[in-house]
């Protein structure tokens, strides 16, 4: 049978244009159910049971389940539980949400494709007796809903056996619209909620209510606390007439009632001040904000300020009374009116035990300090207290202080490091599950073998001294490097990196999978790969010994690192060792050691330090982070001993003929494609970010310059204290600290002065040298293989648009997995100094109005030291403190504290928080009676702070009593 679709398009010119497109519908579509014996049976096809069990009570007869689009879009936490079963998804459903939430629709897909779970899509859409037109005047919504009715109504009629008698399966529609269940009711089609649904849960059954969502319509009260959000339409008619702007919210994770909102159109963040003004926004969440009044601008808040109210209640306590701040020091602030996008997401975290003996209303208090508490209802609170689990927000209505979710899962025992580790991925969205089985089957046969077409393709490298210099225990090398003399006197240098396009290719289950994780995720023990192990630590890695495809780049350069001639090939080679930094060193150092790989790494390094010392001249910035190794236990992977990572020679080796790299290749791609060569932009950061910087430096006697990046290493380099070597490290924390993140483009969508790279002095930059573990380089391979004819472009590859959209997500993945490695570390911490506690040598990095914030140097950790309450008011009996904000200091009695200043700490860990255990920093010298702890042993001296002096060395660990 056919029928036609027809429709009117206007097009540009403004002519009308009538399309009538064919719709072809049957009569022989299978119904899926076992239960039919009308229908002709499609083998290949998922059966719903002949007699389906229920997990609930509230219909006695057997029935499948048919599901309206909103009980798909937001009660998919229920659906992918494996005791929902004899599900029908019609196909209209399966479009609808398709088109609106592709990650629900990813889920559904799931479940589709897992026969055990017997969910039957029904093509609806193509069935003689189940198709509606769509009626003049008729929304699209209305239409779908009257399809869904249709077709319960169809399903119900049809699973009668013989005319007459009772069905042996009957239908019942299950959909979260009152009006699209009044209306199939009329029609004689059983209908429910899914909370009617569940709550009559069969016994086994009744912890799957904790899994509905929560989407009542709540009326709005007297007894309101937020203000109301405006509509849709108001806030696009503020935003028009300029009333209101839009941007990003980001919550503070120092301050529960602060936070921040990105407008395009001012340069600094926009202050969000005190819960009104905060009006149930998320962090994330896309805002409409209207900006204060200037005599209403407030200053950022200088206390530490988190939300400990247990209370599951919506008893509000008032805001704490900000200090009010001088004029100068006050920023752009507004308040939230209205809500564009919603960002929320599931999260993991702990319950709250509820003081309400067998309540079912808890309080979840999710991991990330930037996201509030969550009101949940569950009736496994007794074995979900010792668990962390996950949570979903439902909605947040105005009578509420805290917004309303549903439980979604339990991860495990508060505080296993498996656990914990799950944790890390899950709330820095790292993907991190198995590889598909379409995406394995792009992976070549083993084994694997270079065979002669191979080699004429490539340029044969096998026969040149190469080797690779690494991390420790790096089993994914991206690169290696050699140098030797040439018979002109010049010096070959080639930087060799893994052709793992060669084996992703475009468009493939691979490419899709590679591009969607965009980069591997590094923990402290382990590692979540960007690309299968036989990539990644095989056949991509340039082992040892072990012959290998590569991207060559290689450049003539005279003796003082002049670039003469740059070529760029796909090439073959044999790596002769794969060398750690520091056996690395040893061989340079070693002036016995005269053979070939010693020659090429002393040329290599000889050269890197001509390199490095012209990028500085240029303004190249040489900042710090503390960063930390953990030695772990090779059974247990429990860290066993930490300590500072040691930079040497080689590290800085490698570094700049991998900039070198990156540079010459960015050059190279957008010359050849000017419009869209992927690249990587470091921005100017705003003045007003400098401001800790040049503060603090002040305070010290240095004037720090910012208004360019030379200016500003020219004044690190100046800003030296000889009595106090880590000094000059502490000051370039801070001024990593001001930075702006680094970011992928597209090289059509920026001006070419925008292309600059802040942080290296680079006018151009990109990444070309790590394929193994980031997407970004692999696009990078693809443009330079068809800048040199090593291969052919296709469409998305010169795409602005979808290679803008990608660099979107790669810019997200990348800060993600940054942000997931700051975790791990502070997750060993955490175990490391479990039943011990430590003395070590500190220095005083900010004076905060409430605390001291501390850097510890052997470590690498930061922490704090609170030194008054929320309100100002005595943390210990007798000992006050006294913030002086013009000078930035904190003084107990005749001590004073500023920013630089040293002292000794002790670390231990508080366990007494089941959700955040925390590394508690003490104040052991100089010692103040009543606050400070007594020094671990008589070894301990007081740091000469008269002078200046460094505090003692760290002292031996104890065992926590």
């Amino acid at each position: 049978m056919l029928t036609n679709k027809v429709f009117m398009k206007k097009t540009k010119r403004g002519n009308i244009l009538k399309i009538v497109r064919e719709h072809y519908l049957r009569d022989d579509i299978w119904c899926g159910s076992a239960a039919c014996h009308k229908c002709p049976l499609d083998e290949n096809a998922v059966l719903l049971q002949d007699v389906p069990e229920s997990v609930s009570e509230r219909f006695a007869f057997p029935h499948y389940l048919l599901l309206d689009t909103n009980v798909v879009l937001y009660q998919m936490d229920l659906l992918e539980e494996s005791a929902i079963q004899n599900v029908i998804i019609l196909h209209t459903v399966l479009d609808e949400v398709k088109h609106r939430s592709s990650v629900i629709y990813k889920r559904l897909r799931a479940i589709l494709s897992n026969p055990e779970r017997k969910f039957y899509t029904f093509v609806n859409e193509h069935h003689k007796d189940t198709y509606v037109e769509r009626m003049p005047g008729e929304s699209a919504n209305d239409r779908n809903d009257r399809m869904i009715r249709t077709a319960s109504q169809w399903y119900e009629k049809h699973l009668h056996q013989e005319k007459g008698k009772k069905p042996r399966v009957r239908i019942v529609m299950l959909s979260d619209d009152a009006d699209n269940r009044a209306k199939a009711t009329e029609l004689g089609v059983n209908t429910c909620s899914c909370a009617e649904y569940m709550n009559a849960a069969k016994e086994n059954y009744v912890h799957l209510l904790d899994k509905i969502a929560q989407r009542d319509v709540v009326c709005e009260s007297k007894d309101s606390l937020f203000p109301s959000h405006l509509t849709v339409m108001q806030i696009h008619e503020g935003i028009k007439n300029g009333e209101l702007m839009q941007g990003g919210f980001l919550a503070s994770r120092e301050n529960y009632l602060e936070g921040y909102v990105r407008v395009e159109s001012i340069e600094k963040a926009v202050l969000i001040q005190g819960r009104m003004n905060l009006n149930r926004a998320v962090d994330g969440d896309v805002v409409a904000i209207e900006m204060l009044a200037e005599s209403e601008w407030k200053a950022p808040s200088d206390v530490v300020l988190v939300d400990e109210q247990n209370d599951p209640g919506d008893m509000v306590e008032p805001d704490p009374t900000f200090s009010v701040k001088p004029q100068a020091e006050r920023e752009p602030t507004a308040r939230i009116v209205g809500i564009i996008k919603r960002k929320w997401r599931q999260y993991c975290g702990i319950l709250i035990p509820s003081h309400i003996q067998g309540s079912t209303r808890h309080i979840f208090v999710p991991a990330e300090r930037k996201i509030p508490r969550i009101r949940i209802e569950t009736r496994q609170a007794a074995t979900l207290l010792s668990q962390r689990i996950i949570v979903a927000i439902d909605q947040w209505p105005r009578h509420s202080r805290y917004p309303q979710g549903h439980f979604v899962r339990a991860l495990g025992p508060i505080g296993a490091k498996e656990t914990e580790n799950e944790v890390i991925l899950l709330e820095h969205d790292v993907p991190h599950n198995r590889f598909p089985e379409d995406v394995l089957a792009c992976l070549p046969q083993m084994p694997w073998v270079i065979t002669s077409e191979d080699l004429k393709r490539r340029v044969d490298l096998r026969n040149i001294t190469i080797c690779s210099v690494d991390p420790p225990g790096c089993t994914d090398i991206d690169d290696a490097l050699h140098a030797r003399r040439l018979p002109n006197g010049n010096i070959e240098v080639g930087v060799h990196i893994a052709d793992v396009g060669h084996f992703i290719r475009p468009g493939t289950a691979l490419d899709r999978e590679a591009a969607s994780r965009a980069t591997t995720v590094y923990l402290v023990d382990k590692r979540i790969d960007m690309v299968p192990e036989l990539l990644s630590s095989n056949l991509c890695s340039l082992r040892g010994g072990e012959e290998r495809f590569a991207f060559s780049c290689v450049w003539e350069l005279d003796d003082e690192a002049n670039i003469k001639h740059t070529k760029y090939h796909k090439s073959v080679i044999k790596s002769k060792s794969a060398l750690t930094y520091e056996e690395a060193q040893i061989i340079i150092d070693d002036t016995k050691q005269t053979n070939e790989v010693a020659t090429s790494l002393r040329l290599l390094n000889r050269l890197s330090k001509i390199l490095k010392k012209r990028r500085t001249e240029k303004g190249a910035l040489v900042l710090a982070s503390p960063e930390i190794r953990f030695h772990v236990d090779s059974e247990t992977h429990d860290p066993i001993d930490v300590k500072a990572k040691q930079l040497l020679e080689t590290n800085s080796m490698v570094e700049e003929f991998m900039l070198l790299a990156n540079v010459s290749v960015a050059e190279k791609i957008e010359q050849e494609f000017p419009e869209c060569a992927m690249l990587r932009r470091h921005p100017c950061p705003p003045q007003s970010n400098y401001e800790p910087l040049v503060k603090a430096a002040q305070h010290q006697g240095f004037e720090i310059v910012t208004t360019s990046g030379k200016e500003l290493a020219t004044s690190l380099d100046r800003a030296v204290k000889p009595e106090n070597p880590y000094f000059n490290t502490m000051l370039r924390i801070l001024a990593t600290r001001c930075m702006m993140q680094a970011v992928y483009f597209i090289s059509g969508t920026l001006q070419r002065d925008e292309f600059f790279h802040y942080g290296l002095a680079a006018p151009i930059y990109t990444h070309f040298t790590s394929p193994i573990r980031r997407y970004a380089d692999i696009i990078v391979h693809r443009l330079l293989a068809a800048c040199i004819g090593a291969d052919s472009t296709y469409p998305e590859l010169l795409d602005k648009k979808i290679n803008s959209n990608l660099c979107n997500n790669l810019n997200y993945r990348n800060r993600m997995a940054q942000y997931a490695g700051r975790a791990s570390v502070a997750l060993h911490t955490h175990l490391f100094f479990r039943k011990r506690s430590e003395d070590e040598q500190a220095y005083i990095l900010f004076i905060r109005k409430n605390a001291l914030q501390i850097l510890v140097p052997k470590y690498g950790f930061e922490g704090t030291i609170y030194v008054t309450g929320r309100n100002n008011e005595e943390i210990k009996t007798g000992v006050r403190f006294v913030y002086d904000e013009e000078g930035q200091t904190q003084r107990c009695g005749k001590i004073v504290f500023k920013a630089f200043d040293p002292v000794v700490v002790r670390l231990s860990l508080d366990s007494t928080n089941v959700q955040h255990e925390k590394l508690v920093f003490e104040l052991v010298e100089p010692y103040i009676e009543g606050f400070s702890v007594k020094p671990d042993s008589m070894e301990v001296e007081a740091p000469k702070r008269k002078n200046d002096q460094n505090p003692t060395k760290s002292k031996k660990s104890k065992k926590a009593k």
